[in-house]
């Protein structure tokens, strides 16, 4: 083969939210820290070229994320990781980290220990450690306690067209969310709204973007609203959630970072303390155990520590190759597939 470039993907989901994890090819990225390598992907000419290259057509499809595995810059971590999406790379992911977690244990890459494995994650965020449970070679299910989640501001009112006067939860999970209940725009979070839910939180992630800065205060790498989560109560006092994502669909899994961000609000509010768990739904079903660990601060604002724990499976083996003679090396997305924001990509 006259391949250029060939990285080798091993193929995985948690609870329905395609997480592809980079295990071998990844080229070397500079920074000496995750957060480096992170602002390097979305500067530099050659991290675009990288990321367009596993996330858009034809070697990429807008459904999930690709996971660039890397040497963990921590001494205290196993494993380093960054996500990458069509519109930029990304710190950190829940899904994305159980899809890593169950691809370094059921690989080989970290050693696997029954009935438990603790899987320590160097992300642009901070570390996350996993606690996956493990039987017969395979990761049954992962607990993450993930990084300091905080309320930026709550009940911030967006004049829209569409919908009038709405109010959003502007909050960090890993990164930044605008939280909306969604009776506020018409509708209910199930699968046949599905592009609606999209279009609609494109809309407003672009309007609280232009309106409003948020960047995190230890941590200048991390700064915009990243998506926008609908979130509902189903009859059973379940979460129901909807996170929107760039440039058009939606999360297949109730969104670690987006339930880290709303159990900060609902700790804000009061509706939630120190040893509480709640039951988080997808809008597909799927589901989330949200537990609030500890209370902490970030920056001298109160924070909390949440845990986020759910399933990964793999489901295949694959290898993304580039033909030096390729016209279409740079990728491209169409709006028929992607979504009417893909002609911004």
């Amino acid at each position: 083969m006259r391949w250029k470039r060939t990285i080798q993907l091993l193929d995985v989901h948690c609870e329905g939210e395609i997480g592809k994890v980079a295990i071998g090819g990844v080229p070397k990225i500079p920074g000496n820290s995750i957060a480096e390598q992170l602002h390097w992907l979305n500067t530099d000419p050659k991290g675009q070229e990288l990321r367009r290259f596993l996330v858009l057509e034809p070697r990429g499809a807008p459904i999930g994320s690709v996971n660039l595995l890397l040497p963990a810059k921590h001494p205290e971590a196993d494993a380093g990781f960054i996500i990458l999406q069509p519109d930029q790379a990304h710190a950190s992911s829940g899904s994305n980290s159980i899809c890593v977690t169950t691809a370094l244990l059921e690989s080989g890459i970290v050693e696997m220990k029954e009935p438990e494995t603790v899987v320590t994650l160097d992300t642009a965020a901070g570390l996350v450690r996993a606690t996956a449970t493990c039987r017969d070679g395979r990761c049954e299910k992962v607990r993450l306690t993930m990084v300091p989640s905080f309320v930026h501001e709550l009940d911030v009112e967006l004049e829209t067209p569409q919908w009038g006067r709405i109010k959003i939860d502007l909050c960090y999970g890993g990164i930044f969310y605008a939280l909306v209940d969604v009776g506020q725009i018409g509708l209910k979070i199930e699968k046949a709204n599905a592009a609606a839910l999209v279009q609609a939180g494109m809309i407003l992630k672009d309007a609280i973007n232009r309106a409003m800065t948020v960047v995190h205060p230890e941590i200048p790498a991390i700064s915009g609203v990243a998506y926008v989560m609908f979130r509902d109560i189903d009859s059973d006092g379940a979460i129901r959630t909807c996170t929107t994502m760039w440039p058009g669909r939606a999360d297949r899994s109730p969104c670690g970072t987006g339930n880290s961000a709303n159990l900060a609000t609902l700790h804000a509010r009061g509706k939630a303390k120190v040893g509480d768990v709640f039951k988080s739904r997808s809008i597909i079903g799927s589901e989330f155990e949200v537990g609030l660990l500890a209370e902490t601060e970030v920056a001298g604002k109160p924070a909390i520590i949440p845990t986020i724990t759910g399933r990964g499976f793999t489901f295949g083996l694959s290898q993304v190759a580039l033909d030096p003679f390729d016209p279409m090396a740079e990728g491209f997305a169409m709006t028929d597939v992607w979504g009417p924001s893909a002609g911004d990509i």
